[in-house]
């Protein structure tokens, strides 16, 4: 039964070795992608919840586009605006919207392709065709 257990304990760490090595770790671009889309759907999601406070109505847009060179700069505004600090929600969204900004400068400066630098497509991003019906 020892060898039995010792061959079994032996296949199970190679099988989680193999998966590991399977799993890529996420990369700079990948981190800053989703980062990215996480922050614009919860700034939707602010914009269009019930809440008593009217500042969420004057943040500044957050649509991020990580390929326009412009997010740099929208995101600075957006953690720069000096209202709303006491909506938990806010104040969370701008922690993220610092740490993607960070990300960006710092840690992924060399590995991210700015393909444009329309700052008016981050203030009304094209909508996606509509489906006809």
């Amino acid at each position: 039964k020892l060898s039995a257990m010792k061959t079994f304990l032996s296949l199970a760490a190679l099988l989680s070795a193999a998966s590991l090595a399977n799993a890529a770790p996420p990369t700079c671009y990948s981190r800053v992608l989703s980062l990215s889309k996480e922050i614009t759907e919860s700034f939707k999601e602010l914009q269009t919840s019930k809440t008593e406070d009217s500042c969420v109505e004057m943040l500044p847009r957050l649509y991020l586009d990580i390929h326009n060179y412009c997010v740099l700069a929208k995101l600075r505004e957006f953690v720069a605006y000096p209202r709303c600090e006491r909506v938990l929600e806010v104040s969370e969204l701008k922690e993220k919207a610092r740490s993607l900004y960070t990300i960006m400068i710092s840690y992924c400066r060399r590995d991210l392709v700015f393909l444009t630098d329309d700052c008016n497509a981050l203030e009304s991003p094209a909508l996606p065709p509509i489906e006809p019906s």
